[in-house]
């Protein structure tokens, strides 16, 4: 800058410092420039970097203030597209921050930021003015060496590390080009210049089986294997139940009992049992005892806690606890005595609990059953699976009665249910796509999913009451803001919802979803309330959960593949044996806060690889069809192109350079895209016809084109 520019500066700052906030003379001036655009836009100019400076901020009121900004710490979660958001450590609204204002800040960064000014209709912006430590230490992706060149590249599989990081040569690994590899990054680059790595580990060639998805478990630094030390302890606790075990506990063997799971299930870690008594159900959940083999603090505990779930990938299960435990001896298998922590309700006729226990419990699975078994049995009325299990019949069909009951009475008080179609990824060995469908959502899989819902209720409740320390499932009520603009977009399909002031029930979203089913814009609405919703997370403190309108809630069912369960069990446990003392309710009370912390993290980082790994194999699925025409239906509209699905969940993109036959308007507020000489238009919800004409593994993108009509 030259020096008239710094003195223009100084004086524009001597006249804040005068007052606090702006001042009248500072009001003058800029009253005075405003006599030309050039002097108005000088002004902006100086206050710009003042601010970069530091020597001046915008208040909360839009005024300059002379000093520093107060600086905030937080998390930056960047975008495909270059801006990002930091996630305020305070739990309050996220910030934004333009891509001129990331200060150089990759995905996952911890930072410090100032605020800036307040957008209408968006989060307050903010600017990062220092990176505090990175997020990511090692980058996953596909190596490529320069041609004639001592040195390569590194393309990340992440798309939110927007930098191709540089490999000297003495640091590849003798990576060649098609190679995915994991990369340390040595610096983080700077304008001008890319990021430095060296090769840590070389996971197998682009084309070699189970490399995509290996390279996906590196890429979230998925735990794999297990230590020997950990594996040689699973094994010295996996001894059969014996007396011993049996002592004190309920012995409930001989009640008629099940699990049902999906065929392919190994760790089993529910069963279910019912009869009725009167007009009364007695329902019993029996949930695996998996703490009497995970001791707190032990070398399994650890790396449970570690771990966090269970995670489920297209082709393998990344199991919490070591395979003897969790499809041995804490499967709840047929035919074997288990030891279980029972939740047995009596529920009368309109599915409201009127007495419960719990309770240490001894238990002798009859059946292994599953989805499609019950599915034949009851729905399809299959005579050949009913005289199989005829012994059981009975006990199905109260089952799927109190589950419609369970339902009913659910929906009556605001239960929310999204029922968006699920993916069934069918593979061969060798991880290659053979099928691709929706998973069959059934009365089996509803009975199984009312009754857990019920459970876990249930102990959540009791557990309140008792004051005692415990974790919860909550899910926050959505931020007002969200849900008033979500009213205001469906007014433009007709719809409404009633937002009360302060107050906003998840009724209203049940009733929302309720009216737009089976119409063209039902899958928008339905993803843009549920984009409304915050995410569930677990928490020490019982604030309820808003999406199944319950005032208590917990995760109970699932210790095997889930760490806060097998913390609740271990609470409950002490506490049904009487050792929940001043010092115990100090221990939970010292621990929980980072146990739920963890736990709701580890469980994001599970659902991102999950959802990536269903990406990746849908694209490879595709690459066959290439060229191929198929019926879909327009499931999403934005500006640049529209979404398509087909039947089996697999969604692509038309993008506009591809509709040629006319210029495409996009118009907002109606989400359609309307030809500006032909007056076509494409609305959500319209069937239309496309033909396959990319699928990128890279970018784990499909790319459409519309089908000429015949």
């Amino acid at each position: 800058m030259d020096k008239t520019f710094e003195k223009r500066k100084k004086v524009v700052y001597d006249l804040i410092c005068d007052e606090l906030y702006v001042p009248m003379k500072f009001k003058e001036l800029a009253m005075l420039l405003q006599a030309a655009k050039e002097q108005r836009d000088e002004l902006r100019e100086i206050l710009e970097a003042l601010e970069a400076d530091g020597k001046i901020y915008l208040s909360k009121r839009g005024k300059y203030c002379k000093g520093e900004a107060k600086r905030l710490a937080g998390t930056f979660r960047a975008s495909l597209k270059g801006y990002g958001f930091v996630v305020k450590e305070d739990g309050e609204a996220d910030i934004y921050i333009a891509e001129e204002n990331t200060g150089g800040a990759f995905d996952g960064d911890r930072v410090e930021f100032v605020l800036g000014r307040e957008s209408q209709g968006r989060s307050r912006e903010g600017k990062i003015v220092k990176i505090i430590s990175r997020g990511l230490t090692k980058i996953v992706g596909t190596y490529q060496k320069r041609d004639g060149q001592n040195y390569g590249f590194v393309l990340p599989d992440n798309r939110r590390f927007p930098c191709d990081i540089f490999i000297p040569a003495e640091k590849s690994m003798g990576a060649v080009s098609g190679h995915k590899v994991a990369a340390e990054l040595m610096s983080y680059g700077e304008p001008g210049r890319n990021p430095e790595g060296k090769v840590t580990e070389i996971i197998g060639h682009i084309n070699d089986p189970g490399t995509d998805i290996m390279s996906i478990v590196r890429g979230y630094d998925l735990p794999v294997e297990f230590s020997e030390k950990i594996l040689n302890q699973a094994e010295r606790v996996a001894k059969d139940v014996s007396e011993a075990d049996m002592a004190g506990r309920k012995d409930i063997r001989s009640w008629q009992m099940v699990t049902i799971d999906g065929e392919d299930a190994k760790d089993l870690d529910d069963a279910v049992s019912l009869t009725k008594e009167g007009e009364c159900y007695v329902l019993g959940v029996h949930i695996a005892d998996v703490t009497n083999y995970v001791q707190e603090n032990s070398a399994i505990d650890r790396e449970a806690k570690k771990r966090g779930t269970s995670v489920y990938l297209a082709d393998r299960v990344i199991p919490m606890l070591p395979h003897r435990l969790s499809n041995g001896i804490c499967s709840l298998n047929a035919g074997e005595d288990r030891l279980a922590l029972s939740c047995i309700m009596t529920v009368n006729e309109k599915g409201i609990v009127t007495d419960h226990e719990i309770a240490e419990t001894v238990i002798h699975v009859d059946e292994r059953m599953t989805y499609t078994s019950v599915k034949k049995i009851l729905e399809d009325e299959d005579a050949k699976e009913r005289e199989k299990y005829s012994r059981l019949v009975p006990m199905f069909e109260r089952m799927r009665e109190l589950s419609q009951i369970l339902r009913g009475r659910r929906r009556r008080r605001g239960s929310i249910d999204f029922d968006f179609p699920e993916t069934k990824l069918i593979l061969d060995k060798e991880g290659k796509p053979l099928e691709i469908r929706p998973y069959d959502r059934n009365t089996a899989t509803k009975i199984i999913e009312d009754f857990m819902l019920l459970a876990n209720e249930t102990v959540a409740e009791d557990y309140y009451w008792q004051e005692l320390p415990f974790v919860y499932r909550t899910h926050e009520v959505p931020d007002e803001e969200k849900i008033r603009a979500l009213a205001t977009f469906i007014n433009n399909f007709g719809y409404s919802m009633h937002v009360g002031v302060n107050e906003i029930r998840p009724k209203e979203i049940q009733k929302l979803l309720a009216k737009v089913e089976n119409t063209p814009e039902e899958a928008l609405i339905c993803r843009l309330a549920l984009r409304s919703m915050k995410q569930a997370r677990y928490m020490p403190e019982n604030i309820g959960h808003f999406g199944l309108a319950a005032n208590y809630y917990t995760h109970f069912t699932s210790p095997i593949r889930r760490y806060p369960d097998l913390q609740i069990h271990r609470i409950i446990k002490d506490n049904l044996r009487g050792r929940m003392d001043e010092d115990r309710i100090g221990h939970y009370h010292s621990i929980l806060q980072e146990v739920t912390k963890h736990s709701s993290e580890m469980e994001r980082r599970a659902e991102e690889a999950e959802r990536e790994t269903v990406k990746l194999k849908k694209v490879e699925y595709m690459e066959q069809y290439v060229g191929e025409e198929f019926e879909g239906v327009i499931s999403g509209m934005t500006k640049w192109g529209m979404y398509v699905e087909l039947d089996n969940t697999i969604e692509g993109m038309v993008h506009v350079s591809n509709m040629t036959d006319d210029h495409y308007d996009y118009y907002e507020d109606r989400y359609e895209l309307v030809g500006a000489h032909t007056n076509k238009v494409y609305k959500l919800g319209q069937k239309i016809r496309i033909r396959v004409i990319g699928a990128d593994r890279m970018l784990r993108t499909i790319d459409f084109e519309i089908a000429e009509e015949e």
